[in-house]
């Protein structure tokens, strides 16, 4: 039996009998195309055992997807008319689905709301991508795997090496959870309305759990990358207590004093770490 999908078709009406107009505010751009969204759900390794959470569902293109898994899907949606209608659309076609929805920030989801998700699959919206990525990965121990669609500067950003342009801090805070890899671009075509950017997709999964002190680990990345141009020594001096001590620390862990933040993988950060003055 071949899997449901909401196409533009489907879609638009939706959106006209909600009287929904996709705001920027928001940084809503449904999908429209089902292929799209099976791919996504594929590149996602999503299964009937899978828990997943969905952050800005909008009207169900991506969600029904993930649905036809059989996967049991909490979603997040901040705007209340779309999370009102999600559970509606979803029961007429798919009304076995296992389906919880929650009208809420995604930035503001605690651990009690959502028990125990394996997998992070969604189409975030431009403006938080990033800040919701690092909030879920780290709310959610849980989640050992996930795909996400975000703007294609964006998806660079989150797998840039060091050294690189795009390489920066949601680079190694990213790192710090997953491993990443992006598998994929989207045409604007795919969405409605048409964005101006091209989209790209990353898929990550949790391999590694470091055993350094994460806070003090994000204050050296926020730190090393506050001025770009800035030697270490010089970024790092706050932290350090003075440029001397800075520079002590640095030379303790091997690193010249000329190095920028922007040329340390996320090793590098984390023997900071464990070097750091006290």
């Amino acid at each position: 039996m071949e899997a449901i999908g909401l196409g533009g078709r489907e879609i638009r009406e939706l959106a006209t009998s909600l009287q929904i107009r996709p705001t920027k505010t928001l940084g809503q751009n449904f999908v429209i195309d089902p292929n799209t969204c099976r791919k996504i759900v594929r590149l996602g390794n999503v299964s009937s055992q899978d828990h997943v959470i969905e952050v800005g569902p909008g009207l169900g293109s991506l969600t029904i997807a993930l649905l036809n898994t059989q996967a049991e899907v909490t979603a997040i949606e901040i705007d209340p008319v779309l999370a009102a209608a999600l559970p509606n659309t979803m029961n007429k076609y798919l009304p076995q689905s296992r389906l919880k929805v929650l009208e809420r920030d995604a930035l503001k989801i605690k651990p009690e709301e959502i028990v125990a998700p394996t997998a992070l699959v969604a189409n975030l919206p431009y403006n938080v991508s990033v800040p919701v990525l690092l909030h879920l990965l780290e709310t959610f121990p849980t989640i050992s795997k996930g795909v996400v669609m975000v703007q294609s500067e964006v998806a660079d950003r989150l797998v840039a090496k060091p050294g690189t342009a795009a390489y920066g801090i949601p680079t190694v805070k990213f790192a710090y959870w997953v491993q990443a890899t992006r598998v994929g671009n989207v045409s604007p075509q795919v969405f409605w309305p048409i964005p101006r950017v091209d989209s790209g997709l990353v898929s990550f999964i949790r391999t590694r759990q470091s055993q350094v002190d994460r806070k003090l680990l994000f204050s050296i990345i926020d730190a090393a990358f506050a001025q770009r141009r800035k030697t270490l020594r010089s970024g790092l001096a706050g932290l350090a207590g003075s440029p001397a001590i800075a520079e002590q620390w640095l030379e303790g862990c091997g690193l010249s004093i000329r190095t920028r933040g922007e040329e340390l993988a996320l090793e590098d950060f984390e023997a900071l770490v464990r070097a750091f003055p006290q």
